[in-house]
């Protein structure tokens, strides 16, 4: 395979991995650019398995960039959130069964919790389906080890959402209620939507204002968008996009994106129980608003 068609077939895999490992979609873009830049510079002679070869390649690099972003993040102001993955294609819930990719940005959040090598091995296994002996070949480790560390994984994650995002249908109609409620003011409809531990968690990075902490508990979080929604926090206009696979909210301001909110989902009793708001620039900068 040439190089043009070989970057075209596995530029989409490359970056879904680097995206998951990093959190960050200009990160990802510019480590899988480097891979490529460093591969077409070996000889193809040697190597057997281009696409395993390029995957070891971007799994490691992200596996060392991780490690290193992990500090940078001690000294972030505020709450860290990965950047949003945001889909303006697929507008209809049902379009979404056949985008088995897609990881849900709940989950996208709880991977942090991970080291940077559980983070590979769950990622590889659990999002793309590697088989353990293509995950220790990647990593360099025994199948047992690969095994080990993601049992260690599921572990810390514990009960937290699935990786697909299966509840999407329920969560289309909370959106338009969330947004419905908003724009009325009419908070009453806000309550009913919120678990009794509700949790908003916003992420300004220090260039606009956003909360430091998370919000914990209905009452404060209520408190929160009381405060905040009459001034700002709707922009001049909102659209509905898919974010990272399920249903989600873009918040525009002067025609640009001014946030992007998404939404994690208690499935038993189907209202929500995380709000998530992407208020940093830095992190909107892909957001593409046609």
């Amino acid at each position: 395979m040439d190089f043009e068609k070989m970057y075209a077939a596995y530029r989409p895999l490359l970056h879904s991995i680097a995206y998951r490992m990093l959190g960050s979609f200009s990160e990802a873009e510019d480590l899988v650019q480097d891979v490529f830049a460093d591969y077409s510079q070996l000889d193809a002679n040697d190597i057997q398995n281009e696409k395993a070869y390029l995957v070891r390649m971007v799994t490691n690099r992200s596996i060392n960039l991780s490690q290193s972003a992990r500090k940078r993040r001690e000294v972030y102001v505020g709450q860290w959130l990965p950047e949003p993955d945001v889909d303006h294609a697929a507008t209809d819930p049902a379009e979404l069964y056949d985008r088995h990719e897609s990881v849900s940005y709940a989950l996208l959040v709880m991977l942090e919790q991970l080291s940077a090598v559980e983070r590979a091995v769950f990622v590889l296994r659990e999002s793309l389906a590697y088989d353990y002996d293509e995950i220790a070949a990647c990593l360099q480790k025994t199948e047992a080890n690969c095994r080990k560390i993601f049992s260690r994984a599921k572990e810390k994650l514990q009960k937290e959402r699935e990786l697909l995002p299966a509840n999407t249908v329920k969560a289309e109609p909370l959106v338009v209620t969330f947004m419905e409620a908003a724009a009325t003011g009419d908070f009453n409809k806000l309550v009913a939507l919120l678990t009794e531990e509700a949790v908003l968690v916003s992420d300004g990075g220090g260039k606009v204002r956003a909360a430091i902490f998370a919000i914990i508990s209905r009452a404060r979080v209520m408190a929160f968008l009381q405060g905040v929604i009459p001034r700002t926090f709707l922009g001049d206009g909102h659209r509905f996009a898919i974010i990272n696979g399920q249903a989600g909210i873009i918040i525009m301001k002067d025609g640009k994106p001014r946030s992007v909110i998404s939404f994690q989902l208690d499935a038993e009793n189907q209202k929500i129980e995380r709000i998530f708001v992407m208020l940093n620039p830095d992190k909107l900068k892909h957001v593409l608003v046609g």
